[in-house]
């Protein structure tokens, strides 16, 4: 067996950063999960706000991305994609979606379960606004998930739009917009020692959050 193969065998680091207490589960899990990413934010986690998105397509096939979280609402989570994309033509055949947060430098994950929605134009036009003018040229550029003959091919289509738009203030096209994750369960996981992680879940219950420890 070569040798890394080896090492991914036997690699048996532990866990013995933090721990969640029984106390938790009187938290709101929203503001428990803003501490959270505020924590790995301030500890220069790598990508913090980086999260893998998973959608289920119409034949019941799931699939796995790596989004950025760029809103953080009392409702949920917001990320921002093109409306004609694999993941949204998923998202409109079946909104429920799970998303994952994974901060190393903490050895914690957040799981979020719920449904995917559509955020107001307005909130979408906000955020386009502020994107650099090479990302804002480049959502017209990409026909997100479609195939493209070649390298070549997709940078003469930035051309084209830098032409189109060349003085000009760069719109948000209506196909390109953000989503609403409103999270109905929520998995708060730090990493323990010998394996004995711990877990805990928020699920929505009506107007309440009922909550559970789980087994690692």
């Amino acid at each position: 067996m070569k040798e890394f193969l080896t090492k991914l065998r036997d690699d048996h680091t532990d866990f013995d950063s933090g721990k969640l207490s029984d106390g938790i589960q009187s938290a709101d899990p929203m503001l428990l999960f803003q501490k959270w990413y505020e924590e790995a934010f301030e500890r220069n986690c790598s990508e913090p706000h980086a999260v893998t998105l998973s959608t289920v397509d119409v034949e019941l096939q799931p699939s796995s991305r790596i989004v950025y979280m760029k809103e953080l609402v009392e409702e949920g989570i917001v990320f921002y994609t093109n409306y004609e994309s694999q993941k949204a033509r998923d998202i409109n055949q079946n909104p429920k979606v799970s998303a994952l947060f994974y901060w190393d430098c903490l050895e914690r994950q957040v799981r979020l379960n719920g449904i995917a929605e559509k955020v107001p134009a307005v909130m979408s036009d906000d955020y386009f606004a502020s994107r650099p003018r090479g990302s804002q040229l480049g959502a017209w550029a990409s026909k997100q998930s479609d195939e493209v003959e070649s390298r070549a091919m997709l940078e003469k289509a930035y051309k084209d739009i830098e032409r189109q738009f060349e003085g000009k203030e760069v719109p948000r096209p209506e196909f390109w917009g953000g989503y609403l994750i409103r999270p109905s369960h929520l998995e708060f996981w730090q990493g323990r020692p010998s394996r004995l992680h711990d877990r805990i879940c928020f699920i929505k219950n009506g107007d309440r959050w009922d909550v559970r420890r789980k087994n690692p």
